[in-house]
């Protein structure tokens, strides 16, 4: 059965963005010391990004779960130079790449039977 990439790459995208605003509402509150408060939308967040990734199509979790592991380490780069303000550099991009390269594989992929 041919699985529909594009769609579930952005489903991830969503799921990433969700899973790296509600940690770092929880970064914010434990480490930068904000307000107790930051982590209510943070855990609205995180239980977002699990619904979203319920959403993947995939015949099994763990394989959805490692697809996008890719997609959420680019994701938190993107985070880093446009929410924290740190430029990622050659090293984070090729890994990124690599990640999502990987990802696409699993993704992708041929499955036997």
């Amino acid at each position: 059965m041919e699985r529909a990439v594009w769609p579930t790459l952005a489903l991830y995208g969503a799921a990433a963005l969700a899973e790296i605003a509600g940690c770092f509402a929880f970064w914010a509150w434990a480490r930068l010391d904000r307000s107790l408060w930051w982590t209510l939308p943070g855990v609205a967040s995180l239980c977002l990004f699990a619904w979203l990734l319920t959403r993947a199509d995939a015949d099994f979790a763990g394989r959805a779960y490692a697809a996008y592991g890719g997609v959420y380490i680019a994701a938190s780069l993107l985070w880093l130079w446009l929410v924290e303000g740190a430029r990622p550099d050659r090293g984070d991009a090729a890994g990124a790449l690599l990640c999502l390269a990987g990802a696409a594989i699993i993704l992708a992929g041929p499955r036997a039977g």
